[in-house]
This record gives C-alpha cells, structure tokens and sequence, in this order.
C-alpha cells in the first residue's frame, strides 16, 4: 500500500494543498500520495481513530472549521493548546502516535521577517484559528500594539489577553488606524464565503497588507492595497511555508528547494 498524507476541512474541494505536496513527491521521487478529505465537525473524532489504525497514513493539515477542535482527538506533547491554541497540523512520530502541530506561525512570519515591525502596530481581522497564529507570531517578534478586527469583541479582547498583546478590539465598520500592517487573517474574501469590505485609506504610504486567504489569489483586499501601491503579500507565500514544514513531518525529508517559480505557476492556474 501507499504512504499518504492529507488535508481536511469542511469545505475542502478550494485547497492547494494536494497541489504543492503532490509537486513535491513528484520532484524527490518519493512513492507517496497527499490528499483532500472533506471531515464534517461531527465526523472528525471518528477521522482520526480511523487513521490511527491505518499504518500508511503519514499525517494531515487542518483547516477552517477544525483548527480547534482537532486538539481534543490528538496528543500535544509541546503543549499547542496553551501557546497558540490551534493546530493546522496532525503527524505521526516514531512511536506511532498522533501528534499535534502548528506550522501556520513559521509559515505566516517567513514573508515578513524582513519587515520592521517591532514596536508598530499591526491590525488583524478575524479571531479564529488561523488568527492565533498570526498573534503568537506578532507577540514573538515584538510588535507594539495589535488592532483585531472581529464581530466578538470578548473573544478577541481575551486573545489579545492571552497572547499578552497591548491593544484594542475594534468593529467592521470602524476606521482602521495608522498601521505599518495589515493582516487579513479570517476567510472573508475566500471563494464561496462573504467579501472583506474594509477602507484601507487611512494606512499610511509604507503599510504592509497580508492576506492569508489563497482562493481566489488575488483578492479584492490586495487588488485596493495594490491600487494604493501598498506592498502587500498573498496567501499562497504562507500557504508554501508552513505546508514545507508539513512536508518534512510527513515524508522525513525537507522539499526541494528548485521548482519554486513552477510550483506558483502550477498554484495560479
């Protein structure tokens, strides 16, 4: 039988994933599958018992709805849950057991680490999983204050709290502040979900404009951060990153590091 590896979600048919780590397998020779699989949240325990006793299953990468919930079904030896507490990844170690990652917080930083951003202020919108990571990224590289944008205010007043961010819980239909970054980290603006309409004027000329969503590429958030000659980032730069850190927990070895520019050509089709 195969090795595999796969993605879950609910829905799952936008991934790229099967895409990059398909790619890769192709590149290093390696006999192996990666995979979508559509989980619904009252499936996902029963996921993971499944593909505990199948021997050929290498591991998983989570998304939107599971990022949370999947904790409850496998170990944290690093202990995810009181540091980010969202994991978008499964892998099996040497012992055979399920255990619990986050490759989001490496694969979103990567992009920026060049940025300046210590002692700024950075707006983020959203408050769910994909959210955590980019705050416990923020918190590791020092950034002065953190304005989340969310419809619940306590629960992003209390992720502030747990990531120990200065900063304050703001509105959709607030004005945005003088911000040297602006992070896109809730799936509005995905493929199938509601738009993201927010009014980027008040960033300043140097602002940076990160969208995590990859579907469609180019979104309507960076087509107005482009239109205002802002730098801005897509999702596909952290959809690679923290999937290359994946990669080498599935398959035991690091992707290759030729067939960058074919494999953003293969992802843009």
């Amino acid at each position: 039988m195969t090795i595999y590896a796969e993605v879950i979600g609910h829905p799952i048919s936008h991934s790229k994933s099967p895409l990059i780590h398909g790619h890769w397998l192709r590149l290093l020779g390696i006999s192996g599958e990666y995979r979508a699989h559509d989980v619904l949240p009252d499936n996902l325990e029963q996921y993971f018992a499944t593909r505990a006793a199948d021997a050929n299953w290498r591991g998983c990468n989570i998304t939107i709805p599971h990022k949370i919930a999947a904790l409850d079904f496998v170990s944290d030896p690093g202990d995810v849950r009181a540091s980010i507490g969202a994991i978008n990844t499964v892998f099996r170690n040497e012992s055979g057991a399920l255990v619990a990652t986050n490759t989001d917080a490496g694969g979103f930083y990567g992009p920026i680490a060049d940025v300046p951003i210590v002692g700024e202020t950075a707006v983020v919108i959203g408050a769910g999983g994909a959210a955590r990571a980019v705050l416990f990224a923020l918190a590791q590289a020092d950034v002065g204050e953190v304005v989340l944008v969310a419809r619940n205010a306590l629960k992003a007043a209390g992720l502030l709290a747990h990531f120990g961010l200065k900063g304050k819980v703001i509105g959709f239909d607030a004005r945005l502040p003088d911000a040297a970054l602006l992070v896109n980290a809730s799936p509005l603006g995905m493929v199938g979900r509601e738009a993201l309409d927010i009014d980027l004027s008040p960033l300043p000329d140097h602002a940076l404009v990160y969208d995590l969503v990859y579907a469609p590429i180019e979104t309507p958030l960076l087509k107005a951060a482009r239109a205002r000659d802002l730098e801005a980032v897509d999702g596909l730069e952290m959809l690679v990153g923290q999937a290359a850190i994946a990669f080498e927990l599935f398959f035991g070895v690091a992707p290759p590091e030729e067939g960058e520019d074919e494999l953003r050509a293969l992802l843009l089709k």
